[in-house]
C-alpha cells in the first residue's frame, strides 16, 4: 500500500511518517509541500521523494494521503485528494469553519473515498478502556465529565488565526470533545466559554474554560490551555503533589507503552484494505469543530450558546 503526505506544516507529520515506516507492506509515496525549503528538508530527513505541486503529486500511484497542513488549508487539500480518488487521513481539526468541514465530507462522499479524522487519543489504551467500561454499564449512567487538555504553546502558524482558526481552544477542544462524544454518543446542547491570553505574548488565546451540556443531559467541563507551568495538582486524600515549576521550560512527560499514532494509522490502513467504514468519520470531526466554534461564539458574546 502506498501512502502520500500532503504538507508537513503540522508537526505531527513526522510522527505519522515514522509510524508508516514501521508498518510492513507500506510504502511512502513522498511528501508534497508548497514551501520548497521546508519540503525538501523534510523529504531528505526521512528519505522520501519531494514534490512541490500537490496536483502533480496526486496524479501518482498511491492509495491514500495523510493531510498535515495548516488548519485553514484542510478543505482545499482534501477536495484535491478526494477528486484524485485518494483515501484521506486528515489532521484535526477537520477545518476552521462548519462550511469547510461539510465541503470535505461532501467531496469524499461524492468521490467514494474514505475520510478519517486524526483523533489518536481514541487509541490510547486507558481511553479505550474507559469507553469499554461505560459501554458495559459497569459504572452506571454517566452524569458528568471533567476534561483537561494542557500542553505547550506551539508557536508558528498555530498562533496566526488566519491559518489556525484560533488558539488553544481550537487546538485542544476538539480532542476532548471528540472523546466525550465518542463515549456518550450524544450531540452537544450548549456551550459556555471564557477564554483569554494569560501566559504568552501572542495574538490568540492561550487558555480557555468550557462548560457544556450534552443533549442526553450530561454536564461536562474542559480546561484547554497552552501552559502547565506554575500549577500544582493537589489531592486532599493522598499525601502527594505534582508540581509544574516555573523553573522548568516545559513540564516533563515520559512516553511509554503504545503509540496511539501507530494504532490509529493501522486502523486507517485496515479500513482501506478491508473496505470497512471509516473508524473516525468526517461527521465526528464536524461535531468536535462545532463545540470549538460554539466556545468562540460564547466567549465573544459572554453568553451560553445553544446550537450552531
Amino acid at each position: 500500500m502506498k501512502i502520500g503526505i500532503l504538507s508537513c506544516e503540522h508537526m505531527h507529520a513526522q510522527g505519522y511518517v515514522s509510524a508508516l515506516k514501521s508498518i510492513e507492506g507500506v510504502q511512502i509515496a513522498g511528501i508534497a509541500e508548497q514551501d520548497r525549503a521546508v519540503g525538501t528538508s523534510f523529504a531528505e530527513k526521512n528519505g522520501i521523494p519531494y514534490f512541490s505541486s500537490y496536483e502533480e503529486f496526486l496524479k501518482r500511484d498511491m492509495d491514500a494521503v495523510i493531510i498535515t497542513s495548516a488548519n485553514v488549508r484542510h478543505a482545499d487539500l482534501a477536495e484535491l485528494a478526494a477528486e484524485a480518488g485518494k483515501h484521506i487521513l486528515l489532521e484535526k481539526p477537520i477545518a476552521t469553519t462548519m462550511k469547510d468541514a461539510q465541503r470535505i465530507i461532501d467531496a469524499c462522499r461524492k468521490n467514494h473515498v474514505k475520510l478519517m479524522i486524526s483523533f489518536p487519543v481514541r487509541y490510547e489504551p486507558s481511553v479505550a478502556r474507559a469507553k469499554q467500561l461505560v459501554d458495559s454499564g459497569k459504572i452506571g449512567k454517566v452524569v458528568a465529565i471533567a476534561g483537561t487538555n494542557h500542553g505547550k504553546m506551539p508557536g508558528g502558524w498555530f498562533i496566526d488565526k488566519a491559518l489556525s482558526g484560533g488558539g488553544s481552544v481550537m487546538d485542544h477542544t476538539v480532542h476532548v470533545a471528540d472523546i466525550m462524544h465518542w463515549i456518550l454518543k450524544s450531540d452537544i446542547r450548549d456551550v459556555y466559554c471564557k477564554m483569554g491570553t494569560k501566559v504568552h505574548d501572542i495574538p490568540v488565546e492561550d487558555c480557555g474554560l468550557l462548560s457544556m451540556e450534552f443533549k442526553d443531559g450530561v454536564y461536562a467541563t474542559l480546561d484547554a490551555s497552552w501552559d502547565r507551568k506554575g500549577t500544582i495538582d493537589v489531592d486532599a486524600w493522598k499525601q502527594r503533589g505534582n508540581l509544574y515549576s516555573n523553573g522548568m521550560k516545559y513540564s516533563a512527560f515520559a512516553g511509554w507503552g503504545d503509540d496511539s499514532n501507530l494504532l490509529m494509522i493501522r486502523d486507517f490502513l485496515k479500513c482501506i484494505r478491508e473496505d470497512l467504514p471509516s473508524p473516525i468519520p468526517g461527521e465526528d470531526g464536524l461535531f468536535a469543530l462545532k463545540v470549538a466554534l460554539m466556545a468562540y461564539q460564547s466567549a465573544k458574546s459572554g453568553k451560553k450558546v445553544t446550537g450552531l
